[in-house]
């Protein structure tokens, strides 16, 4: 598969497709840690769309740096969200998930904060690390989640697990989640990857008709969740984000979170 792509230095998402059918899509920001810039949604959102309408593709994989997979949205986009500049209804990325025609296998080898955490959870398959760190680092900024994770994290962990997550903002090893989850695996960072690439080539091998047909039924639950959540999130964001002091708490805890 021949994909268009921007000249090297504006390459933020890479798109290569093996012939088994596997797809696998790169958050490749080194320069910005895979930070959620527009640039990189944007071109995110073009990398998935290219994949849906490819007859080829029969599974997908999603990964990110080795170190950090996405510490969620960047300070810039923030920053146009509280002012009124990125309407919050346009941050549709679980929504261009969920409309993959194939499953998607998420390899969260590194670290995932905020968005970044809820980008990995729109995956059918949910795989991280134990050294790694894992967290929802909204409210420690002032403001409610967003992306659909007030339901989404709810699919893999315990509601009041969830909720703790949500309402501390604490981060947590991969290793605490043991046990204790739904995450399809937890494992050394270094077999993240490979685990990951294992179980998109048993997918590979199944009819593609197949695979589309059972995509569609499995994730048709969460796809609901994220429609009726995201009302209710905006509304939520609408009220947080005119807050007098979110730029202050932006600005003060951007980029921190707690820790355990």
């Amino acid at each position: 598969m021949r994909v268009a792509r921007e000249p090297a230095d504006s390459l933020l998402v890479g798109l290569d497709v093996d012939s088994t059918g596997v797809a696998t899509l790169s958050l490749d920001d080194v320069a910005g840690q895979n930070t959620m810039s527009e640039p990189l949604v944007t071109q995110l959102i073009e990398r998935l769309h290219e994949v849906a309408v490819a007859p080829q593709v029969k599974v997908v994989v999603l990964k990110g740096l080795p170190q950090v997979f996405s510490g969620g949205a960047s300070r810039e986009l923030l920053d146009n969200l509280m002012r009124g500049e990125v309407a919050l209804s346009d941050i549709l990325l679980p929504r261009a998930m969920f409309d993959l025609p194939v499953p998607t296998i998420a390899a969260l080898e590194g670290h995932a904060i905020g968005g970044g955490l809820a980008l990995g959870l729109c995956a059918d398959l949910v795989l991280i690390a134990r050294e790694s760190r894992y967290g929802c680092s909204f409210m420690n900024m002032g403001f409610t989640p967003g992306m659909g994770m007030t339901r989404l994290l709810e699919h893999l962990l315990a509601p009041a697990m969830a909720h703790e997550m949500l309402f501390t903002g604490q981060a947590f090893k991969g290793a605490h989640f043991e046990g204790r989850s739904g995450f399809n695996y937890i494992l050394p960072r270094a077999e993240v990857l490979p685990k990951a690439y294992e179980l998109a080539g048993r997918i590979a091998e199944k009819p593609r008709v197949a695979v589309e047909l059972l995509k569609r039924a499995l994730s048709l639950g969460r796809r609901q969740l994220f429609e009726a959540t995201r009302t209710i999130e905006t509304f939520m964001h609408q009220i947080s984000f005119a807050q007098t002091d979110a730029a202050r708490l932006v600005a003060e805890h951007y980029g921190t979170y707690s820790e355990s």
